[in-house]
């Protein structure tokens, strides 16, 4: 999986979390709870999906590995690489 597609990936599961969040206007650095204003069920919701997707685990210990876009694609990335 490249980048891009999981970068529309983690954009499209912000967006079903939280459909007043137009992907487009998520910004690479925008944080999840500071600017986007999801709360802690948000986050849960939108890992689990990731989980659900992806098929890789998130322990709550990396939740701040994937507070941004930008983390959060690297992350997964790396997540997927093994």
């Amino acid at each position: 999986m490249t980048e891009q597609e999981i970068r529309d990936l983690f954009l499209n599961e912000i967006n079903k979390v939280a459909p007043d969040i137009d992907p487009s206007d998520v910004s690479d650095d925008d944080h999840l709870q500071d600017d986007l204003e999801l709360d802690s069920m948000d986050i849960l919701s939108l890992v689990t999906a990731l989980d659900a997707r992806l098929g890789i685990s998130i322990p709550e210990a990396d939740y701040p590995q994937i507070e941004t876009l930008t983390k959060a694609v690297r992350y997964l990335a790396g997540k997927l690489a093994g």
